[in-house]
């Protein structure tokens, strides 16, 4: 009881098992990284020099930049009118329409990879149908292309644009906007230069999650694209199954790594989900800088003054209407992006119970097959044990150590709580890829490579960031005060907290869990680095198949990769529903 007494008046205290996992796996293996990189103890930048001394280096290098850009603006022009009408829709849809992005966002990297496959392959759905409408005598070549590696990207990243968005718009003040109506001002005139500049936030966060993530793309541009659009990081993948000397290979990751960071830093990326946040300068300063940009400039705005003037008392009693046109093109607009998003994992499902020897859709019959060959098949049965096992391990030690850091970041100061925050992101929010170098030569060093251990702690420092900004949301709406009561009452520490705060944030250590499972369920990565060829979860099997040979088998896995999300969803409401009265129950306790 002491203990628990003085880690509560000591909050970093708790946060002791989480970095502790974080700096033997991850912080301490990244700085030995970097010192192989400069060949610790001589420090010469060899390794460097010798990769900019190759033009297929620095092709390989452009082309990923390149890729990784093309992608985020393509999220972006998709992703902000896609948030902007979801926070414009009424409550019940809105809710809908986030669901469902949350669901491809849940979903599978690979099983959303094999869905592309399955649609564009040379026997997909897309040159099925043109053949059968005559439209094309021979298939198509869809796949194996730049244009299928940015469908594929695209496809994974958009929900990760989406999100903040919506986060950052649902915080604006709409009244804003509907002042500058009152002011003269036509709609598109008062969304430029009021609701974009509020939500440059999320503009920020979004695109550098977007570009800093596709930099260590490796999955998707192996599987869709062709031997002339390998990133990076296959190329990186490629020097540890290769070679023996980590030098090269530490110098390609911190390459990689450093435009990561470099782009951080000079974009920045604002957590606080909230434009509110913003001081009167950056508001002004940094959204206007951007937004002048693209608007006409001062003399033009002053050429147009007095008609401006003349249309404000036309249009100031005139009665309020809304464009139709307008109306249904963002309808429209919403109902293809939401196609896009959800319609690939209906493909994959449906061709799940094709009757005959390859894929087809819409099936000619029902069929179970796969699924019979999936689960009498012990290769493929053993490894989706091995995923289960290995996923309920680090979600427990995960949710452990994320809940005990986010209880104890929520009360630190200000500035020790966003530095605590963005190290436990760190894993998270750098290229995978370099993520997975540095695991490895963490777990190499303490021999753990080709163990089930070596996978759960590579996977955990990965959750541990999901637990902590999922607790933290939940502890940031938690009124303290209750704890407060609770001691008034003659509680102690641990029944203050077993008692009243863990009923109010169990929702969101559930949540946490779930997210830590479904983040080692589907890591193939890493996987790869650390389990040598002793260890085969379900994903890094799928992916071995898919590379080597497309058995329809992996249709049945991928479609019931895609439905765990929801199945997830369902457990997760029951448990919200379940608390709900629970924790009213606590607090009207409390308050009486």
């Amino acid at each position: 009881m002491l203990n628990f007494s003085k880690l509560g008046r000591f909050p970093l205290g708790l946060t002791v098992p989480a970095f502790s996992i974080l700096l033997v796996v991850f912080g301490v293996p990244m700085v030995l990284l970097f010192l192989s990189s400069v060949n610790a103890p001589i420090f010469s930048f060899s390794n460097y020099e010798a990769f900019f001394s190759r033009p297929a280096n620095i092709k390989v290098l452009i082309q990923t930049i390149e890729i990784s850009l093309i992608s985020t603006v393509l999220c972006l022009l998709l992703g902000y009118p896609t948030a902007y009408l979801i926070t414009s829709a009424s409550k019940q849809i809105r809710a809908m329409l986030i669901t469902f992005v949350m669901i491809s966002y849940l979903t599978s990297f690979l099983a959303r990879t094999y869905a592309w496959i399955v649609i564009l392959g040379d026997r997909g759905l897309v040159n099925n149908m043109l053949i059968e409408l005559g439209l094309i005598s021979t298939p198509l070549q869809l796949i194996y292309n730049r244009a299928a590696v940015y469908i594929g990207i695209v496809h994974m990243m958009l929900p990760i644009m989406i999100l903040p968005l919506i986060s950052v718009m649902m915080g604006t003040n709409k009244s804003l906007m509907a002042a500058a109506r009152s002011m003269g001002a036509r709609p598109g005139t008062a969304f430029w230069r009021v609701f974009v500049p509020l939500s440059l936030p999320g503009v920020r966060s979004g695109c550098v999650l977007v570009f800093v993530l596709c930099l260590g793309f490796y999955v998707t541009p192996a599987a869709l694209g062709g031997l002339g659009d390998a990133m990076l990081s296959t190329f990186i993948a490629a020097q540890v199954k290769a070679s023996l000397n980590l030098g090269p290979t530490a110098a390609s990751s911190f390459i990689l790594l450093a435009i990561a960071l470099v782009v951080i830093f000079f974009v920045g990326m604002d957590l606080s989900g909230s434009p509110d946040g913003l001081s009167k300068s950056q508001r002004v300063g940094r959204g206007g800088r951007i937004v002048a940009a693209i608007l006409p400039r001062h003399f033009l705005r002053e050429i147009a003054a007095p008609y401006r003037a003349k249309r404000w008392l036309a249009e100031l009693y005139k009665a309020s209407g809304g464009d139709d046109r307008l109306k249904y093109s963002g309808i429209s607009f919403l109902v293809a992006i939401m196609f896009f998003l959800l319609f690939p994992g209906v493909v994959v499902i449906a061709m799940s119970f094709s009757p005959g020897t390859f894929l087809e859709f819409p099936p000619s019959s029902l069929s179970l097959q796969w699924y019979v060959s999936f689960f009498g098949n012990p290769s493929w049965y053993d490894a989706m044990m091995t995923s289960i096992e290995i996923g309920l391990v680090v979600a427990a030690l995960s949710t452990f150590a994320g809940t005990l850091a986010a209880y104890g970041i929520s009360r630190s100061g200000p500035g020790m709580r966003s530095a605590l925050t963005m190290a436990v992101l760190a894993p998270i929010t750098f290229p995978v890829i370099v993520v997975g170098i540095g695991t490895y030569l963490g777990l190499v060093k303490l021999g753990l490579i080709g163990t089930e251990t070596g996978i759960v702690l590579a996977h955990s420092i990965g959750a541990i960031g999901y637990v902590v900004v999922i607790v933290s949301a939940t502890l940031a709406n938690f009124d303290r005060r209750l704890e407060d009561a609770a001691r008034s009452m003659r509680a102690n520490p641990l029944q203050t907290f077993a008692r009243v705060t863990l009923p109010l944030i169990r929702p969101g250590i559930i949540g946490g869990a779930v997210f830590a499972f479904l983040h080692s369920f589907d890591e193939v990565v890493i996987t790869s680095l650390i389990g040598g060829l002793s260890i085969r979860t379900l994903p890094l099997k799928m992916w071995q198949n898919m590379r080597h040979q497309l058995d329809p088998t992996i249709a049945a896995v991928a479609s019931l990769l895609m439905l765990l999300p929801i199945v997830w969803f369902l457990l997760l409401y029951a448990m919200w529903w379940r608390s709900k009265p629970r924790a009213h129950g606590v607090a009207s306790e409390q308050s009486s």
